[in-house]
């Protein structure tokens, strides 16, 4: 490394001029990155969603969902898939290993179900595998004076969304909340039995009557031409006239009429909107094209007339906030950390040289991530946040030792090599050490490693190119700015080489005293309930209303609506959005629920009291008698889950409902679960005819009941150059089961009521069917304190594993607790191989075993500092928290290293304990420069408020900022005495021979005497 810094004294033109490139390089990168909320990861997840309208959720079990479990079953990488199906939908969620390649599986899927073949009226599927890439940019509300006429949705699909998709950077706009024309035939039974017509006359009523077909080409007249036959119904009026029968036409039995058919409600504010949701290409800013869509939006309302536009939703705000605030505690955390310096040298020009390896390392890994194709986003800006304190540390240990130099030598360049060359080999392996434990982040696989990566490559560019900064351009500004200054000697403490003197003759008290606090520690650690992941945003709330699925849909709305216009009155509300329903449009996202559920977003007002508009929802529970109401922030992540479930799985319900009722009675007594909830408790009754097969064909009876009962297509018609459906509408709507039972049906002998061929049976089924890995399965979910997941988590299995289960029934636990166990366990690992790369890298450092052990040691002491500031700060540790101390591992480490490093440089001329103690003394200052830098630098961390999805979190900045301040405070004290104890034979031997000396000295007569 010497010679890096003595090529930097050849070429000082050629060291300026690549300073120069690397600002402007640096500058240029951070305007054209770009800025995204989350680098793009994989969702581990493949969906498969498919609409049948009119299908029951038996029908939808059997003939949808199943058939698709079966095909996609040999799906590589398949780890876990669930079902659910429910009256006009089944969603099927196919879970796969860290490992798979998500796009492969998506295409795997989409092939296998590509084969199958669904029931007549049943939707092709939606297969959809999600990524953050995918999340949207922008969402837009379409609103207009007249409502969603024909007119005006036609105005926005051919006018405002094509302005919308034409915005540079835009991949996609989905428009949802649409309504589809659609024509209604209402029979009239009467006019029907008085012409002698048959529903199944109606049927084939528009069978070859909308037609082109071509006939071949004839020679007609001397010419070649085709011959063709067309017919086509462009009007009601046409549709009216078509005869059914002879002598009858459709007007004569039936009432037909256009209206409106929306598969879905969208409002806000209590007007019907259209949703206009615009995602970004994959390498687009998404605060350009944030901005962009915004203008865009201005535009619309000025020039398209009775249309209104708005942006509900814009992450581009979001990753503005989060840059900006991320960016701020860069800022202030360089200032802190230059303030440091300022007071401990006490020399403005000094404390100017180490500072300017911040900008310039800041501005080359700006660079760098931009080459690597890394954009700018909160993960990325949380390395550089945490990084910041660090960048100076190797500039420090260069500079100090230069301005202690230069209080004892004249100056001179040969001078100032030397002093760089004297640490150069401490601060090379520690900032290697600290870049070997952030890059096997790059082992993990999946979802972690898509979040850890950009961040590992942020710290390690930053940090290595800080480590040239301090070899080349700081001795090069040293021997420029420093050249005339005149500096006092600096001393070291005496009382503290004095104490470190009385340490190292009673190394058993502090060892012991070290072991007792480490112990102490450790078991108040594994004492503490580990937490979860809080991603709440007080911006915005989600609220869900559910009915149980017996309720039906007008009622629902009703109440729907009623809710939405209390919380419009709300003061803290600024937009209330309202969905319900199903829609192609929203399967494609593999979005399908319950047609009695209603969904609400409500975007906050700036600096409203979240809080209370949710605990005002939630007081509203009993104006909604039936009905399940929920409030809770939201976040674009969506809430970190902190529920646990049981999945109880067999072939036998019965079985199945009775370890249910077991386990939600075990789980109810379990301290700190807040509500219980099974998934098999909705049920709606089913009134099902039994046919003996004696007395008439089920098929006939089947098609008979369900064309009297059900809405049927009877075809398309074109009107306006538009293809519209043609309904025919159930002739019969019973209200009660004697009307059902007295529905009448047409036989070989006659017209009779279906009670004579059947028997009604009604019983109450569950209302969705869901199925684990192909078998029926129940879950059992608990809401628990996000405190205490590990806690709870750990409370239930014990609880559940007491429970004998039937021959055929399984457990399987999950939740939060699990999720966070694989988390832990995944960067235990790491952690692991981080300290074996770290003792490799001190081991080809020192060339011997014995001392980069002594560093190690400093490890456990950081444990002890990070543990007590948990508990100090009530912070309960979760997955950032122990981020946090992987982290430590790199960073303490660094301060034991150039302790021992000095120590063994002086080893060449001085014994092991005199070696030690002015090695302390002399190191003692950069030490505590570096460590309380870099502790400054993370205070605006400590006190600043984590962005959403950051690793860069409080409980994070708590466990670096304790552990370094331990850690640095007894490296000086327990890490001298630990390397000592490693060479006690050696410095036994050297200390008697220096007893001996002193004595021999002290009384020469009785030696010559001897």
């Amino acid at each position: 490394m010497t010679g890096l810094t003595k090529w930097s004294f050849s070429n000082k033109a050629a060291v300026g001029l690549l300073v120069i490139m690397a600002l402007v390089v640096g500058i240029m990168s951070y305007t054209t990155l770009p800025m995204e909320f989350m680098p793009e990861a994989d969702n581990p997840q493949v969906t498969v969603a498919v609409l049948g309208p009119g299908q029951d959720a038996h029908s939808m079990e059997t003939r949808v969902a199943k058939p698709i479990e079966a095909a996609a079953a040999s799906v590589k990488g398949k780890k876990e898939m669930l079902s659910t199906s429910g009256d006009g939908y089944a969603k099927v969620d196919i879970y796969f290993d860290s490992k798979t390649n998500m796009k492969d599986a998506a295409q795997e899927v989409q092939k296998a179900v590509d084969s199958l073949q669904f029931p007549q009226g049943v939707m092709a599927p939606f297969v959809l595998q999600l990524n953050t890439s995918m999340i949207p940019i922008s969402q837009v509300t379409l609103s207009f004076k007249e409502g969603l006429t024909k007119e005006n949705l036609k105005l926005a699909e051919k006018t405002i969304i094509p302005q919308l998709e034409n915005i540079e950077g835009v991949s996609s706009v989905g428009l949802y909340g649409k309504t589809a024309p659609q024509i209604s035939v209402k029979l009239d039974p009467q006019l029907m039995a008085q012409k002698g017509v048959s529903s199944s006359q109606v049927m084939g009523l528009l069978q070859g009557r909308n037609v082109s077909a071509s006939l071949g080409e004839q020679t007609i007249g001397g010419q070649t031409g085709n011959v063709n036959v067309i017919s086509q119904i462009d009007s009601i009026d046409t549709l009216k006239k078509l005869p059914v029968s002879t002598g009858v036409t459709l007007q004569d039995i039936a009432a037909v009429q256009l209206k409106q058919d929306q598969e879905s409600v969208s409002r806000s504010n209590g007007k019907d909107v259209l949703f206009a949701v615009v995602t970004k290409e994959a390498n687009a800013n998404a605060v350009g094209v944030g901005n962009k869509v915004q203008d865009a939006v201005n535009h619309i309302n000025k020039t398209v007339k009775n249309a209104e536009a708005e942006v509900v939703f814009s992450t581009s705000d979001m990753v503005v906030t989060s840059v900006n605030s991320m960016m701020r505690e860069v800022l202030l955390g360089a200032l802190f950390a230059t303030i440091v310096i300022l007071l401990f040298l006490r020399n403005i020009r000094a404390t100017l040289v180490t500072a300017v390896s911040i900008p310039l390392s800041l501005a080359v890994t700006l660079y760098l991530l931009d080459v690597s194709g890394i954009t700018l986003n909160i993960i990325t800006l949380g390395g550089v946040a945490v990084a910041v304190g660090r960048l100076v540390d190797d500039s420090i240990v260069v500079i100090e030792n230069i301005y202690r130099r230069m209080q004892k030598e004249p100056f001179s360049v040969d001078m100032i090599i030397s002093a760089t060359k004297e640490v150069a080999r401490a601060i090379t392996s520690s900032t290697i050490a600290t870049v070997a434990v952030f890059l096997p982040m790059g082992l993990l696989r999946g979802g972690l490693q898509a979040f850890l990566l950009p961040f590992a490559l942020t710290v390690t560019y930053s940090l290595l190119t800080s480590l040239v900064v301090a070899l080349t351009v700081v001795p090069l500004l040293s021997s420029w700015l420093l050249r005339s200054s005149s500096m006092k000697e600096h001393e070291p403490s005496k009382r503290f080489t004095g104490f470190l003197n009385w340490n190292l003759q009673r190394k058993w008290l502090s060892l012991s005293l070290g072991l007792i606090i480490l112990a102490g520690s450790i078991a108040a650690y594994i004492s503490m309930p580990k937490g979860a992941l809080d991603a709440s945003d007080a911006s915005y709330v989600a609220v869900q209303l559910k009915y149980p699925n017996d309720v039906p849909v007008s009622e629902v709305l009703d109440k729907g609506k009623q809710l939405e216009q209390d919380m419009m009155k709300q003061g803290q509300a600024k937009t209330v959005i309202m969905q319900s329903g199903n829609s192609a449009d929203s399967a494609k996202w593999g979005n399908v629920t319950s047609v009695t559920q209603v969904d609400y977003t409500v975007v906050m007002k700036k600096d409203a009291d979240a809080q209370a508009f949710i605990d005002h929802v939630r007081s509203s529970q009993e104006s909604y008698a039936g009905a399940v109401l929920t409030a809770n922030e939201a976040s674009m992540m969506g809430s970190s889950s902190t529920s646990e479930y049981i999945d109880i799985v067999g072939d036998d319900l019965t079985a199945l409902a009775s370890v249910a009722s077991k386990v939600t009675d075990q789980v109810k007594t379990v301290d700190g679960v807040q509500k219980v909830s099974s998934n098999m408790e909705d049920t709606k009754p089913v009134f099902a005819f039994k046919v003996e097969p004696t007395q008439a064909n089920a098929q006939e009876l089947s098609m008979q009941l369900g064309s009297m009962l059900n809405p049927i297509p009877l075809g398309q018609i074109d009107l306006d150059g538009s293809p519209v459906g043609v309904v025919l509408e159930p002739i019969i709507e019973p209200k009660t089961q004697q009307d059902l039972k007295g529905i009448t049906i047409m036989t070989a002998a006659g017209p009779v009521p279906v009670s004579q061929m059947a028997t009604l049976e009604v019983r109450n089924e569950p209302a969705m069917l869901y199925h684990k890995d192909g078998k029926p399965y129940v879950r059992i979910t608990a809401e628990v304190d996000p405190k205490k997941v590990s806690e709870i988590g750990a409370e239930i299995k014990k609880k559940t594993d007491a429970i004998t289960l039937p021959e055929g029934v399984t457990l399987f636990a999950g939740g939060a607790s699990v999720d966070q166990a694989g988390d832990f366990s995944d960067l235990g690992m790491t952690a692991l191989i981080s300290i074996g790369l770290v003792y490799l890298i001190m081991v080809l450092t020192f060339k011997t075993l014995r001392a980069p052990l002594a560093i190690m040691f400093s490890l456990p002491l950081a444990a002890i500092g990070a543990i007590v500031g948990l508990l100090v700060s009530g912070v309960t540790p979760d997955f950032t928290a122990l981020f946090g101390a992987l982290m430590l591992i790199g960073i303490v480490v660094t301060n034991a290293i150039v302790l021992i490093d000095r120590i063994k440089q002086n080893e060449e001329h001085m014994s092991i304990r005199d070696a030690i103690i002015e090695a302390a003394g002399t190191r003692m200052r950069p030490i505590l420069m570096t460590a309380i830098a870099t502790i400054c630098a993370m205070v605006p961390l400590l006190f600043g408020h984590s962005e959403q999805g950051s690793i860069v979190s409080q409980s994070l900045a708590i466990v670096v900022i304790g552990g370094l301040t331990a850690a640095t405070v007894l490296t000086l004290v327990i890490v001298p005495a630990i390397y000592e104890l490693l060479y006690f034979r050696k410095s036994g031997k050297q200390r008697k021979q220096k007893k001996e000396t002193i004595e021999a000295k002290a009384n020469p007569a009785s030696v010559k005497a001897i």
